[in-house]
């Protein structure tokens, strides 16, 4: 792992640039500034841009939502999120089927486009976990903790039902928090552990990121991943096998902390660097 003070100290060496959104582009809210010179930079420097983000969002939401953050569409040649995914394995997987299997559907009702997610699934949505056939599990509820899910997960192994997790990231930043915010994977995980099946598809699966590149004929020795997670950017970076920079100022912060990540998991990124800046 080396660690280095801008982007421009690599521009060289890579042609791809995977970037994650929240914590690297953006905390939400508010674009960072460093982020708008580093994505102005890339592009006067011809470089070909990718977001893939551990987002519950449609693709289109996701894109949709950037010029509000301060961002221009057309920098990036595909955005892709683990929402998406998700979203196209229930369409393809359940969209033939001659009756509607009931899905327990998990999600912040105050978020702007939480049932927005349901359109064109073949499902029935109930609102007892007794009665469902899959999970489709998109942001927290609200108000709860991961230990709150432990009933719901209890019956749920009972019953062997698979939970799709469309949102990967254990924890992410808010602009409105100083804490870190847990997300599904963190309940997947739980779920995981307690010996429930776990679909998903966003990082570090490798599918999302074959997904968003497949436009082009990607080398992936130009290719290098850009995010603030060591267990979804780094890892889904060394799982593409492609390089990666981890950003310090998301939700990895102190130093000795993510060295003992390192020692202890063994994913490594190749760089290190402060801030997405150049």
């Amino acid at each position: 792992m080396k660690k280095i003070n801008s982007i421009d100290a690599i521009i060289n060496d890579y042609d791809n640039f995977i970037i994650d959104q929240w914590g690297v582009m953006h905390d939400g809210t508010f674009g960072y500034e460093h982020a708008f010179d580093a994505i102005n930079f890339l592009k006067n420097s011809n470089k070909n841009l990718f977001i893939i983000s551990n987002s519950s969002k449609r693709s289109k939401s996701s894109i949709d939502r950037l010029p509000k953050l301060g961002f221009k569409k057309n920098s990036f040649l595909n955005t892709v999120t683990s929402g998406e995914m998700i979203w196209q394995l229930l369409k393809e997987k359940y969209s033939n089927v001659n009756f509607k299997n009931n899905c327990f559907h998990i999600y912040d009702e105050e978020k702007e486009d939480g049932i927005d997610f349901r359109n064109g699934l073949n499902f029935n949505f109930i609102e007892k976990i007794e009665e469902a056939d899959l999970i489709l599990a998109c942001t927290p509820f609200v108000k709860l903790q991961p230990i709150d899910y432990i009933p719901l997960l209890e019956v749920a192994y009972k019953k062997e039902i698979t939970l799709y997790c469309a949102n990967p990231d254990f924890e992410t930043i808010e602009s409105n928090s100083t804490n870190n915010i847990f997300c599904m994977g963190a309940i997947a995980e739980i779920y995981k552990k307690m010996g429930g099946n776990v679909i998903i598809k966003g990082k570090p699966d490798i599918s999302i990121y074959i997904e968003t590149t497949n436009r082009i004929n990607l080398e992936k020795k130009r290719t290098v991943a850009i995010g603030d997670s060591l267990f979804h950017d780094i890892q889904g970076a060394n799982n593409f096998k492609i390089d990666s920079i981890l950003v310090k100022s998301g939700i990895h912060k102190d130093l000795n902390q993510i060295n003992n990540l390192i020692k202890n998991h063994k994913i490594i990124p190749t760089y290190i660097i402060d801030k997405f800046s150049i």
